[in-house]
């Protein structure tokens, strides 16, 4: 597995890919490559979504005592991931990191607690997993609008499809950051 610090603790993971006339096998998680790069993680609670071309779910970040760390990928379709450092006390408050997570590429992210974490749909029936440090609390959900000005993320779509919650979400310059 090649692995790249995209921003300080958000991960991109390429695994070894071997493919022949039968498929292709790759290791889809390694705890060892994980704990190399500093990351002593425990993952707790598997998700996974299915969603049509031009849906947008995000950003969404859980706050502490039950901040999450989250290990993505895409089974089918594609999408582009974006993560934000929210970590107010963080060099790279405020940035971002975009990159395209498809069935082909089959690349990874790992995407620390204090980053909003979100992704647009490229293709139709796209299926997203992702392994949680944390278990899902309501009570501490939160997030950030996904067109905010002050982030400037190039989504390259005007109207996707938004839930109602993501809809109403804080512009990034209305945001008070809890890490």
């Amino acid at each position: 597995m090649q692995v790249e610090e995209l921003l300080p603790g958000l991960l991109l993971i390429t695994p070894k890919v071997f493919q022949d006339h039968r498929g292709h096998f790759f290791e889809s998680f390694r705890e060892d490559v994980l704990s190399s790069h500093g990351l002593a993680n425990n993952f707790v609670q598997d998700n996974q979504s299915l969603s049509n071309k031009g849906i947008l779910r995000g950003l969404h970040f859980q706050a502490p005592p039950h901040a999450q760390g989250k290990f993505v990928r895409v089974i089918s379709g594609a999408v582009l991931d974006v993560a934000v450092d929210i970590r107010k006390d963080s060099l790279t408050y405020g940035q971002y990191a975009a990159v395209e997570l498809n069935e082909e590429n089959f690349k990874m992210l790992f995407i620390p607690p204090g980053f909003a974490h979100g992704f647009l749909t490229l293709h139709d029936n796209t299926i997203f997993t992702y392994k949680c440090t944390d278990y899902y609390h309501p009570e501490t959900e939160g997030g950030v609008r996904w067109n905010s000005p002050e982030l400037n993320i190039p989504w390259n779509i005007e109207n996707p499809i938004l839930s109602a919650k993501d809809e109403i979400l804080p512009q990034f310059s209305d945001f008070v950051s809890p890490f």
